[in-house]
């Protein structure tokens, strides 16, 4: 009888049709997620108009989608270590979906929060569990690029809401952008059919029959005999609890990565909710300033995919200190009210290195813990994200109140981002001493 380690095999082996299957489901799932998401900014000017809302008001009304995504991500993400990723996932989908659809028939701004909070409920749970599943199904020499690669598929929606936003509301008004979502309903039957569950799960399940029949498709030159066992190297880990974030070194890294999400997921619906608006009021006219939240993502794609890459190469925590540190910087400079086409730029860096560095801390949180907490580790990074997610929209509602100049609005939505370089940078030096104490002892 022998022993086979699943992740040594899964490191050992090709990237093959199986895995870039799960690349496609997932990321597929990430678009509708995404579109859910940034939905809401491509209406916020219309329902200010129809609903006659204070600045204020309506980032408080954004806020209530990200309340409940921050209860989905402190929720389902740790409830996918108990029931499984692939239940984790399809409950997240059929939550977010459906509430989306329901939005559509809101008429008054207290019945938008209800379906905003429940659709957000999905769309927090959706993410850890999404990023883990891939995190664990990817070779280790891959596994930022193809996360970055899934989770571009959050900016790509993005993308579809700003896009679809430009041709149906002038015409049609908000309440289409929100009935499409009943489409990616069709997609549930697929997802239950084809996506894998964790084969770390079945594992500690003692699931061995199941675990076998992912296992032969992913490694289909490893031949199993009748008494095999395969096995996880990480499966005997602590239990899913918050505390055990904070074990075998992890308390600064853990606060560092806590601190970037805040104000990482600030910024990315700061930017998201109120970008369209402000640019409005700049004025840049209607149809520049959705196009600029298509930009915006669009970069974030692109900064996800060659951040995922470069990483892979360079370190995810130093790639994220650069990427904040740009973000910064151009956020800042967007305030200057430059010539639209300085101006797409510029918003497509922020985009990079907002949206798509989000992206990379969710593959930096995934490899600090090993799998019994991974599911926990994300949930509570996304968690304690989710507040900055809430305080982004507010904020921004309370201090384009105070009709600042345009520039000192972007010098203040700047100031995100330098804190997240700097934690970053503490993480990064944190990760590289303990690099070099585990070299030292092994020696």
């Amino acid at each position: 009888m022998r022993n086979i380690d699943v992740s040594e095999a899964i490191d050992q082996g090709p990237f093959g049709s199986f895995q870039w299957m799960v690349v496609a489901l997932c990321g597929t799932l990430l678009v509708v997620d995404g579109y859910d998401v940034f939905v809401a900014g491509t209406v916020l000017p219309t329902l200010i108009t129809e609903w006659g809302l204070t600045k204020p008001q309506a980032g408080a009304l954004q806020a209530w989608a990200l309340f409940g995504m921050m209860f989905g991500a402190l929720v389902l993400g740790p409830l996918a270590d108990k029931i499984g990723r692939k239940k984790g996932v399809a409950i997240s989908f059929v939550l977010f979906t459906s509430a989306t659809v329901l939005t559509g028939f809101a008429n008054s701004p207290e019945q938008f929060k209800t379906f905003r909070f429940i659709a957000g409920l999905g769309c927090g749970g959706l993410m850890p569990n999404a990023v883990a599943l891939m995190n664990e199904y990817a070779p280790k020499r891959l596994r930022g690029t193809m996360v970055a690669l899934m989770f571009s598929g959050y900016s790509i929606g993005g993308m579809v809401a700003a896009g679809l936003g430009v041709g149906l509301i002038p015409s049609f008004g908000w309440k289409p952008m929100f009935f499409l979502a009943a489409v990616p309903l069709l997609l549930l039957p697929l997802v239950l059919w084809k996506l894998p569950e964790s084969l770390g799960f079945l594992i500690r399940q003692d699931r061995q029959d199941e675990a076998r029949r992912i296992f032969a498709r992913i490694s289909p030159s490893t031949p199993l005999a009748a008494d095999d066992r395969l096995v996880f190297s990480e499966t005997k880990g602590a239990s899913a609890s918050v505390a055990e974030l904070f074990r075998h070194n992890r308390t600064l890294r853990t606060l560092m990565l806590w601190v970037s999400f805040f104000c990482c997921l600030l910024l990315v619906y700061l930017l998201s909710s109120w970008l369209p608006k402000v640019l409005q009021e700049a004025g840049y006219a209607e149809r520049a300033s959705l196009l600029s939240l298509f930009s915006l993502n669009f970069g974030g794609m692109a900064g996800a995919i060659a951040g995922g890459w470069m990483g892979d190469r360079f370190g995810l925590p130093k790639v994220v200190v650069a990427f904040f540190a740009a973000a910064a910087a151009s956020i800042a400079l967007i305030g200057f009210n430059p010539a639209p086409g300085l101006l797409f730029l510029l918003v497509f860096v922020a985009g990079a290195t907002t949206i798509g560095t989000q992206i990379l801390l969710y593959a930096s949180v995934a490899q600090l813990y090993n799998l019994s907490v991974r599911s926990t580790g994300l949930g509570w990074a996304s968690g304690v994200g989710r507040i900055g997610a809430i305080v982004g929209p507010t904020f921004g509602g309370v201090l384009l109140a105070r009709e600042l100049p345009l520039e000192q609005n972007f010098l203040i939505f700047a100031i995100p981002a330098v804190i997240s370089a700097l934690a970053m940078l503490v993480f990064a030096l944190s990760n590289a001493d303990r690099r070099d104490t585990a070299r030292l002892a092994a020696a």
